[in-house]
C-alpha cells in the first residue's frame, strides 16, 4: 500500500506563514539554493512530502504545481565565493532570508527547516527540525529549491563536463573526487570543506 503522508498546512491557522528550507549544504561544488514559500490553507498535493524522499520525476511534477498554485514564492542562490567567506552555515541562513525578502507577500510568521536560524526583519520564526516533513510549506520549498538547484548543476555540468554534477550534483561521490584529482578545481569549487584525501595535491 502507499505511504500516507500528513502535512501539516501550518503552526496557527490564520497565519500567514512562509516555509523555507535550502537545498546543497552537502556538495564539493555549486551554490546553495534557498527557498521561501506560502501556500494556501487549502493546499494539498498526494506526491508533496520531504523533497529528499521524493523521486526526481515526483519533484519535477510538483515544481510548476507549488510555482502556480502557491500565494507567493521564492527561490535564490549562494555562490561558492560567498559560502566560503561567510561559512555553509551562515550561507545557508543568509539564503531563506533573502528568498523571505524576496516573497511578493511579507509573512508573519517563518518556519525553519532544522534548528539553527537569526532573526531578521523582525518577522518571528520558529526552527523546526525535519520541518520538510512535518509541514507542507517547508516540504514545498524544499522541493523548489531542490530542483532549482538540480537544473543548475546541469547547466554547470556543460561548463565544466567531466565532473558528473549531471547526476552527482556536486556532492563528493567517488567519480567527483577522482575527477578533481584529475582535473583540478574550477571557480565553482568550494575551497572551505573537502574530503581528506584532496588536500595532498590540492589544498
Amino acid at each position: 500500500m502507499p505511504t500516507i503522508i500528513n502535512l501539516r498546512s501550518c503552526m496557527e491557522p490564520g497565519r500567514l506563514e512562509a516555509g523555507c528550507d535550502e537545498a546543497g549544504r552537502g556538495p564539493l561544488a555549486g551554490p546553495v539554493y534557498a527557498a521561501a514559500v506560502i501556500l494556501p490553507p487549502d493546499f494539498h498535493h498526494p506526491l508533496l512530502n520531504d523533497s529528499k524522499q521524493m523521486s526526481r520525476k515526483a519533484r519535477e511534477t510538483l515544481r510548476p504545481v507549488i510555482e502556480k498554485k502557491a500565494v507567493a514564492w521564492a527561490v535564490v542562490a549562494v555562490e561558492a565565493e560567498e559560502i566560503d567567506r561567510i561559512n555553509i552555515l551562515n550561507a545557508s541562513i543568509t539564503g531563506m532570508q533573502r528568498a523571505v525578502r524576496a516573497l511578493s507577500v511579507k509573512p508573519e510568521f517563518l518556519l525553519i527547516d532544522g534548528n539553527r536560524f537569526k532573526p531578521f526583519d523582525g518577522i518571528p520564526f520558529a526552527t523546526v527540525v525535519h520541518g520538510d516533513a512535518t509541514y507542507a510549506s517547508i516540504a514545498a520549498a524544499s522541493v523548489l529549491a531542490k530542483t532549482w538547484r538540480d537544473a543548475r548543476m546541469e547547466e554547470l555540468a556543460r561548463q565544466y563536463p567531466g565532473y558528473g554534477w549531471e547526476h552527482n550534483a556536486g556532492y563528493p561521490t567517488a567519480e567527483h573526487i577522482e575527477a578533481i584529482k584529475r582535473l583540478g578545481l574550477t571557480p565553482e569549487h568550494r575551497r572551505s570543506f573537502h574530503p581528506k584525501e584532496l588536500e595532498p595535491t590540492l589544498f
